[in-house]
């Protein structure tokens, strides 16, 4: 990744909808070369794909949680089946398996804080928990722009 690759991922994850010509015009480069240049980071794996931000606020989704989970038993079929089940929930944002004395870290959004005490009882039900802990998300933030290091 050169300064143009580094400065078109910028762009990209500031505003992914702006045009080809924009960012040409603003990087001083033709438009032929801009779009080279993403195609370039999508065929490389640099770009892996273009999302709309919600505000879960807006669709009635505001309460968010962590929620740690340990399995048993310590099986990666039953973790990887398990961690299918979890992100198929309609309420999980992200899903992270992580070392230590939790298998998993669940970031769920839901209505209210009733909702998500329902989604943590329904999960406890599971014969393959050990044990589960959620802690409400009072503030988040998300960095929008990640650059190479």
């Amino acid at each position: 990744m050169d300064e143009l690759d580094t400065a078109l991922l910028r762009m990209l994850q500031n505003d992914a909808r702006r045009t080809n010509r924009e960012m040409a015009a603003e990087l001083g480069i033709a438009p032929s070369t801009c779009l080279e240049r993403i195609r370039g980071l999508r065929e490389r794996g640099v770009i892996s794909g273009y999302h709309a931000a919600v505000d879960l606020h807006a669709i009635d989704r505001s309460t968010q949680a962590i929620i740690s989970i340990k399995l048993r038993p310590q099986a990666m079929a039953v973790a990887t089946a398990f961690q299918s089940y979890v992100m198929d929930l309609p309420q999980t944002l992200d899903m992270f398996m992580v070392s230590g004395g939790t298998d998993f870290l669940a970031h769920v959004a839901v209505k209210d804080t009733q909702a998500l005490r329902d989604l943590v009882l329904a999960l406890a039900k599971r014969q393959e928990i050990a044990d589960i802990r959620s802690s409400v998300v009072f503030e988040h933030h998300r960095r929008t722009t990640i650059m190479p290091l």
